[in-house]
This record gives structure tokens, C-alpha cells and sequence, in this order.
């Protein structure tokens, strides 16, 4: 299995189009993280069908949030891409979000060639009731294991995201 933080970039983040990797498919209840070390998916757990995957759910290669992990996406496609395919998409928004006390930030993305949903442009173009579905889902995820230690902080724009991609890249680097 190749190692994707060796292989991928994070993208041409000048023109909003970052590659992704995708962990968990929308509708899975499987919690698929990415390994660093043994450069390898693993499944972390099964999660009760309530908290299934609203979004696809990747990250971004060579990068590094302020939780220590990749920075995470959220895919938005009608249909769930399976774990370990990677696509190239346009950033449209990020969702500001507190796990126990660290900032995990979820940059929100399209697939740059999308016939559904590849024009949109803000992640306020998804619509309310996409972005309480989401607010939910983070919100509440881990009732069961740990009550109370996640918060939505809020959905940012494009250019909010770009920052917190510069930020996560330059991390990176300099613990590379």
C-alpha cells in the first residue's frame, strides 16, 4: 500500500483544488482512519447506524490540523466513495469544529468534476437543512462514547478554509 502523505500534495491550493483521500464513504458506519505509520487504512470502530457518515469523509495529504492528524474533508457527492480513492476538488467551505478541546477543522469540498454538485461554489449554496445535518452529526457523534466533548463552531468560507489549509501545510512542514 503506497504511503499517500509521500505520494499526493495537498494540491494547487491557489486555485482552491486540494487532492483528497477518502477514509469513510458517505452512509458507512465504519470508522476508517488512515495510519501514518503503517501507511495503511484501519478501522477504528463500528459506530451504531444513527451516527452513519452524513458526508464522505477523507483528508488532505501532507498536511497536519492542530490535533496532530491529516486535515480532515468532507466530500459532498450523491453517492459514497469507497475508502482509499483519491480526488482532486474544490474547496467551498470549512466546518470549525472543537474535539475535546483541540481544533479538528473539516475543509468541505466538491469533486472538480462533478455533474451534480461540481458547480457550486460556498458551502451556503448546500443549503440549511445540509448544514444542521452536518452540525448534528459532529455535534453528537460520540454521545455514546464520550458525551459532551465535541462543538461545532461554525461553518467558515472558502477562503476561511484556504488559511486553515495553509496553516495545516506549513505544520507539516515543519514537523517533517
Amino acid at each position: 500500500m503506497p504511503d499517500f502523505n509521500k505520494i499526493l500534495t495537498p494540491g494547487d491550493i491557489a486555485d482552491n483544488i486540494i487532492n483528497t483521500v477518502i477514509e469513510i464513504p458517505k452512509g458507512s458506519m465504519l470508522k476508517i482512519e488512515w495510519n501514518r505509520d503503517l501507511a495503511c487504512f484501519e478501522l477504528d470502530r463500528v459506530e451504531p447506524g444513527i451516527f452513519a457518515k452524513p458526508v464522505n469523509y477523507g483528508f488532505i495529504p501532507q498536511t497536519l490540523d492542530e490535533d496532530g492528524d491529516e486535515l480532515d474533508t468532507l466530500v459532498v457527492t450523491a453517492e459514497g466513495i469507497p475508502t482509499g480513492v483519491f480526488t482532486k476538488a474544490k474547496v467551498i467551505g470549512v466546518l470549525n469544529f472543537d474535539d475535546g478541546g483541540e481544533m479538528d477543522h473539516k475543509v468541505i469540498c466538491v469533486p472538480v468534476d462533478d455533474r451534480h454538485y461540481g458547480g457550486i461554489s460556498s458551502v451556503d449554496e448546500l443549503g440549511e437543512a445540509w448544514k444542521k445535518q452536518i452540525e448534528h452529526h459532529f455535534t453528537h457523534y460520540k454521545d455514546l462514547k464520550k458525551p459532551g466533548t465535541t462543538k461545532v463552531l461554525g461553518f467558515g468560507s472558502a477562503k476561511d478554509a484556504t488559511e486553515v489549509i495553509d496553516d495545516c501545510i506549513a505544520r507539516w512542514n515543519n514537523n517533517a
